[in-house]
């Protein structure tokens, strides 16, 4: 199988922190006055946010990479769609894995959708990150 430069060149180009959607959540964050933790290594996961002084943490999950229901998690890849479907089910597995050593480890967790960062989906986005942070 020979490999599209176009394709490899943009698959270079998707990161694993501050992306998008986790500078929108890290901004509403400290917008409420909470201060927090980048990417602890020492959790499983490697959380994005981790407020420590309040034993919670904050996932920001790209819909596609992490099987989200949403229109763009379930889109299908028109090539390899094997291997992408197999990758998707091991990140969905890993990602539960994790969710419950957090919270085994007395961590409450918060997931946010990278299609809930959309402006459309702000508001509701700040109320529950206030809610959960804050609790007001």
């Amino acid at each position: 199988m020979t490999t599209d430069p176009v394709r490899s060149a943009t698959m270079r180009a998707v990161k694993a922190k501050d992306t998008a959607p986790e500078m929108i959540v890290r901004r509403l964050a400290h917008g409420f006055g909470c201060r927090f933790r980048l990417h602890r290594k020492d959790l499983p996961g490697t959380p994005d946010l981790v407020f420590t002084g309040r034993r919670k943490i904050v996932m920001v999950n790209g819909c596609f990479w992490h099987g989200h229901d949403c229109a763009r998690g379930a889109r299908q890849p028109k090539t390899n769609g094997d291997y992408w479907r197999a990758k998707i089910g091991r990140n969905v597995a890993r990602d539960a894995a994790n969710l419950a050593a957090l919270e085994a480890a007395g961590w409450e967790v918060l997931t946010v959708w990278e299609c809930e960062t959309k402006v459309a989906g702000r508001p509701a986005l700040e109320d529950r990150l206030r809610g959960f942070l804050v609790g007001a």
